[in-house]
């Protein structure tokens, strides 16, 4: 493999403030109140951390998931949806993410790394560049709530550089496009 250069991330423990930039976190720890429901004498109550965006049919699909390598390559964002991920079982996860920008890139020097206890989930922002969730114990399962048009679009990776883009998404090598290769501990 060509040189690059290697940029540690640290792993911070993701909370509602310090995610803010990049979507809402989804889960009893995100800053709305709840209200009841009339019909269930307030057994039920309800709460709206956030609101789902897609100009496309919606796809909730289930990730199940080992450890890989703590390496971040490639780091895309969605342009039509506000793409979700909901741990199930309560296993924790690691997302790496870099908040929405104009250029072609994500600003490399606002890439973070965040992980998630497996009591909550976080839904992006739109244009919020990010890798897909890292597992941090093996058989972890995360509802992934997303536009079929990226399915779409995935399929239609260029052959060569492994890049796909398309109306939802853009999806880039940061190696090959910058030298630099983002990695981070995959510590319980």
């Amino acid at each position: 493999m060509d040189e690059h250069t290697i940029i540690s991330l640290t792993v911070e423990e993701a909370t509602a403030e310090n995610t803010a930039a990049f979507g809402d976190i989804v889960g009893r720890q995100a800053p709305v109140e709840p209200v009841s429901v009339d019909f269930y004498k307030g057994a039920v109550r309800m709460s709206y951390p956030t609101r789902f965006t897609s100009e496309h049919p919606v796809d909730m699909t289930l990730a199940q998931m080992t450890r890989r390598e703590p390496e971040v390559r490639y780091m895309e964002r969605h342009f039509q949806h506000t793409q979700a991920f909901l741990p199930l079982g309560g296993k924790p996860f690691i997302a790496v993410m870099a908040p929405p920008s104009e250029g072609e890139l994500p600003d490399l020097s606002k890439v973070r790394a965040f992980r998630f206890d497996g009591t909550a989930g976080f839904s992006l922002h739109l244009g919020t560049w990010h890798e897909f969730p890292f597992a941090i114990e093996d058989e972890t399962d995360i509802v992934v709530v997303l536009s079929s048009q990226t399915g779409y679009d995935l399929k239609a990776k260029d052959a060569e550089t492994e890049e796909a883009h398309g109306p939802d998404l853009d999806k880039k090598d940061i190696v090959a496009r910058t030298g630099n290769v983002f990695r981070f501990e995959l510590t319980e």
